[in-house]
């Protein structure tokens, strides 16, 4: 299988400001990585049902849950103890790498997922995140569907 998704969203996040937005909102709670997802599913114009996002959801809630998150958690708990040792840093460093492994993983599976969805009445996706509906995100979610339109979709 091409890593379809995942090359969209490295090239997603890659654009100035995406990846400050994706913290901040990762920071409120939301998963990027079923985010970046939705972004996928809109650039590419399939059609949104509630059912389509709740199939997501439940895809990733449990990678996310069970893998990413402890990783995640991990690195942030070692961060001020890595910069006074070494060897720490180097294992925070794979620590990294691991929790990278794992985001392109679910990536991977929410592909799996949702690629045979057929095109239909563009939707927007996104804002079928409740903290994207939140009014003080709306410049976040207008920064994500500008960036949206300088991303090429393969």
């Amino acid at each position: 299988m091409r890593d379809a998704l995942w090359e969209f969203a490295l090239n997603l996040y890659a654009l100035p400001g995406v990846a400050d937005d994706c913290l901040v909102l990762q920071a409120q709670g939301e998963d990027v990585c079923l985010l970046l997802c939705l972004c996928w599913l809109e650039r590419r114009g399939i059609a949104r049902s509630a059912r389509a996002v709740e199939q997501l959801r439940e895809l990733a809630s449990p990678w996310q849950n069970e893998v990413i998150t402890p990783l995640r958690l991990l690195r942030q708990q070692w961060r001020d103890a890595a910069q006074r040792d070494e060897r720490l840093t180097a294992l925070r460093d794979q620590l990294k790498q691991l929790e990278l492994h794992a985001e392109q993983t679910l990536l991977q599976r929410l592909q799996a997922g949702c690629e045979t969805w057929p095109a239909g009445q563009p939707a927007a996706w996104l804002t079928a995140l409740p903290v994207l509906q939140n009014t003080n995100n709306r410049p976040l979610l207008q920064r994500l569907q500008q960036a949206l339109q300088q991303t090429e979709i393969s």
